[in-house]
């Protein structure tokens, strides 16, 4: 049975919880292969509307397996406060696997990416302060700890101390802060250790096991297209590939068991965090589009930051398509765009005097300027509608401009933020 990986074609902020809440339905596991608690999935249902940062997307079905796979960046801390969270809103307990390689995001990660944040002042990336960078650049550099490793206190206790090292001249010399003492570390280490034991496992075996019985996975990125180091708007990009072609690696899977990849496009633009933006809008035009904006406006699920947010960008979102290995479309927030008469829509770049097609490198997006076509608007509610041949005509040309745009089809179109307000055109 193929895997299917639900990702985002954009910045991040598409609506892929929701898109992942609804196909875990149908899913047997559910999988997170990469990132942290530097982003989260916003999802409504029954028990309310939920912001997840690490937990996977299935936690709402008790008879989905959800994983945190090796590729994750885990903050043992914010997993426990997610699972308490769950608990305490009368959601039952979720089937629960942490990867024993997966590597923690501890305090010194968090407190580093805080200082360096501070220390660039108006040149910063805009980071969430959830130690990410710190931590990639720890497992890079072969400093990383394991969360096997909890369980072995004589490694453990090699393993800080070699991470600490260079840490420890960089604190006073750099930042003018005080080093930081291992032992220090031990008791909340412990703490955590004894509460996550019971969800560890090896979860690379787990999920070859399932895929042998022919079972449904689902695996679920964070982030979008535009945000991975390698293919994005480096530097203002995170530290993991944000793309479905790394979630082999990032949940260990075989990549030929991936061959469903639902790219989730919002029908216009948002992100939270720095970096060029070519359809970004400001003042009353753009208050107004975030106040709208999904359920309770474009605010970051995270950080809580008012998100940036643009017209759709058919350019940038070709391209993460692409990238991406798109096979269908998820259209998120369409009915959001039903107050207007016309809508601006981005289908090519202007740099320096030529018209552009192809999503540029970092260097030249920034002088990049919009060429706009306008669509008409259809000026009524779609938040009611369940079956495409009833959304207004100049609504389904927009859903088919995006097709058009992205050569990928468009096979759901999201007209709310609840599980049902979601429509499968094929």
């Amino acid at each position: 049975m193929p895997v299917t990986a639900v990702v985002g074609a954009n910045w991040g902020d598409e609506g892929k919880g929701k898109m992942t809440d609804v196909l875990a339905a149908e899913a047997q596991y559910v999988v997170r292969y990469q990132g942290g608690s530097n982003a989260g999935h916003t999802i409504l249902n029954g028990y309310g509307k939920f912001a997840l940062h690490l937990l996977p997307s299935g936690v709402f079905y008790p008879e989905v397996v959800n994983v945190i796979g090796p590729g994750v960046a885990l903050n043992p801390w914010d997993l426990l406060r997610e699972l308490a969270m769950l608990k305490e809103r009368g959601v039952p307990d979720p089937q629960l696997r942490v990867s024993d390689r997966a590597q923690l995001v501890l305090p010194y990660h968090q407190k580093l990416d805080e200082l360096e944040e501070e220390r660039l002042g108006d040149r910063s990336f805009g980071s969430t302060r959830s130690g990410i960078a710190p931590f990639y650049a720890d497992k890079f550099l072969k400093l990383g700890i394991q969360t096997a490793d909890l369980f072995d206190r004589e490694w453990l206790a090699e393993r800080l101390d070699r991470a600490l090292a260079a840490k420890n001249v960089l604190l006073p010399h750099l930042y003018g802060q005080p080093s930081i003492n291992a032992a220090d570390l031990w008791k909340g280490l412990e703490e955590a250790a004894e509460r996550l034991k019971p969800y560890v496992a090896d979860t690379t075996e787990l999920l070859h096991g399932a895929l042998v019985r022919g079972e449904r996975i689902l695996v679920e990125g964070q982030l979008g297209a535009l945000r991975d180091p390698d293919h994005g708007i480096y530097p203002f990009s995170t530290s993991s590939s944000t793309l479905a072609g790394h979630a082999s690696v990032g949940a260990g899977l075989p990549p030929q068991a991936i061959d469903r990849i639902v790219a989730v496009v919002k029908a216009y633009s948002s992100c939270v965090g720095a970096g060029p933006f070519v359809t970004e809008l400001s003042g009353l035009e753009a208050e107004e589009l975030r106040r709208r904006g999904g359920d309770a406006g474009e605010y970051g699920a995270t950080t809580g930051r008012p998100r940036r947010v643009g017209w759709f960008d058919a350019v940038a979102t070709r391209y993460g398509c692409r990238v991406q290995g798109a096979t269908e479309v998820a259209l998120t927030n369409l009915d959001v765009l039903g107050y207007l008469d016309a809508i601006p829509v981005c289908t090519a770049y202007e740099i320096d005097g030529a018209a552009v097609r192809s999503f540029p490198v970092s260097a030249r997006l920034g002088r990049a300027r919009p060429v706009w076509t306008t669509l008409p608007g259809w000026g009524a509610d779609l938040s009611g509608l369940r079956r495409y041949g009833d959304l207004p005509p100049n609504a389904r040309r927009y859903v088919e401009m995006v097709e058009e745009e992205t050569g990928v089809p468009v096979r759901w179109v999201s007209v709310g933020p609840k599980r049902e307000q979601i429509i499968q055109r094929f």
